[in-house]
């Protein structure tokens, strides 16, 4: 009987050491980028009772009904399910543990999230985002903020050929407004309307001026523009984000059928975006959502933040031509002999504690066999031990990435001579 090999899920994928130095230098580089804007790290659960995403993004939305990992503790009866977004988690975090009581928050939290679709280039059923939350700001500064942040990051990940596109979806009252003008606008198209702009027709309308569909494209083009409904204040706060995004001298582009998959933004929404991903065009979006934390269940606190999908601001660093050079061990300890295996131990260990990346050759071989090693590893130095050397308390030491002579050092000064080098 032979047995079946067993294979990651569909759309779930392993990241392998050679892949892994472009993630960390990119988390690295994040960790930095917030910290000098003075955002913290929050880690919430993988798992999530389902009532916060269906309360939070809404019933009528892609997300909830076709794409949750939901499931029925057997324990308790309660319903579970896999975070597909971070924003609901994060809120239901503040609120639970009172952040907002000492003033208004920077947050960032970065991980897996999953929802259930068709795996693509740049889509996966789980896949990882970085998302900032700025709670308990009004104005539109932290909007511009947030906005000004991640174009500071395209800078520092190597990323150009990226496009800011702007919008506002306005006030609850206005919104109402628009829906209404929208609802009957859409059903003087009935006959051609796709079965999700029908389907979402009275209950998420603005959802079909996202729709991808070209057949949709013209009636979308000639819907009523959310911008011509804007109460006052909706449009003083859209105005003076485009005012203070100028003064910073980002380019945008004012998408007026921008709008977002989930049902609590409001007023500003943005997105990244870029032609060099193919369809998963987006790399990074975000807006605001004032009426969150209310409808999680605490005061009404105003709200903004983004999210971006790792796996496609990596792909798009590849694209822009960002070389990561591969971490590389600093020496490789080649040993042979009774007392050279013992010296050896003490030899890397003093080496790591200079602060040099050290591999210690482990398991039996010659020198020659040892040596190709050291130089398969990417090592820059080879230490070679052998007897006469330990008994003399000394190291060789061999450039493997240069012509350059090989010499013979005590311990004690191996690590000053190999971060000189």
């Amino acid at each position: 009987m032979t047995t079946r090999t067993i294979q990651a899920i569909r759309g779930m994928n392993d990241i392998l050491p050679d892949q892994i130095h472009l993630w960390e230098f990119f988390e690295q580089t994040v960790r930095d980028w917030m910290a000098a804007y003075g955002y913290r790290n929050i880690r919430m659960p993988i798992v999530e009772q389902t009532d916060l995403f269906v309360r939070s993004i809404g019933a009528v939305t892609d997300i909830v009904e076709k794409e949750m990992y939901s499931f029925l503790d057997s324990l308790n009866g309660d319903s579970l399910t896999l975070r597909p977004e971070g924003t609901a988690s994060c809120v239901r975090a503040v609120l639970e543990h009172n952040l907002l009581y000492a003033g208004p928050q920077r947050l960032y939290y970065s991980g897996p999230m999953f929802r259930h679709e068709r795996p693509q280039k740049g889509r996966y059923r789980q896949f990882s985002q970085v998302g900032v939350e700025a709670l308990g700001f009004a104005g539109p500064d932290i909007d511009a903020e947030l906005i000004v942040m991640c174009a500071e990051l395209w800078k520092k990940l190597g990323i150009f050929d990226v496009r800011l596109e702007i919008g506002t979806l306005g006030s609850a009252a206005s919104r109402s407004l628009h829906r209404t003008r929208l609802i009957a606008y859409l059903e003087q198209h009935l006959g051609k309307l796709d079965d999700d702009a029908g389907r979402r027709l009275h209950s998420n309308p603005l959802r079909i001026l996202d729709s991808k569909n070209p057949e949709m494209r013209e009636i979308i083009e000639g819907a009523p523009r959310l911008l011509d409904d804007l109460d006052e204040d909706s449009l003083a706060h859209f105005e003076e984000l485009q005012r203070i995004l100028r003064d910073q001298e980002i380019d945008f582009d004012i998408n007026p059928r921008l709008v977002r998959g989930l049902d609590y933004y409001n007023r500003t929404v943005f997105e990244w975006v870029t032609g060099k991903l193919g369809a998963q065009g987006t790399v990074c979006a975000g807006g605001r959502y004032d009426g969150l934390v209310e409808q999680i269940g605490g005061k009404p606190s105003p709200a903004c933040g983004f999210a971006m999908g790792v796996e496609r601001v990596l792909a798009l660093m590849v694209e822009c031509g960002g070389e990561i050079a591969h971490p590389v061990p600093d020496a490789y300890v080649i040993h042979q002999g009774e007392l050279a295996d013992g010296f050896a131990w003490k030899t890397a260990r003093h080496l790591r504690d200079g602060g040099l990346k050290t591999i210690l050759h482990c398991g039996n071989g010659g020198f020659k066999a040892q040596m190709k090693k050291a130089d398969a590893s990417g090592a820059r130095f080879a230490v070679i031990i052998g007897d006469d050397e330990a008994q003399a308390g000394e190291i060789s030491i061999k450039p493997l990435r240069e012509a350059a002579a090989q010499v013979r050092v005590g311990l004690a000064e191996a690590a000053d001579l190999l971060k000189r080098a």
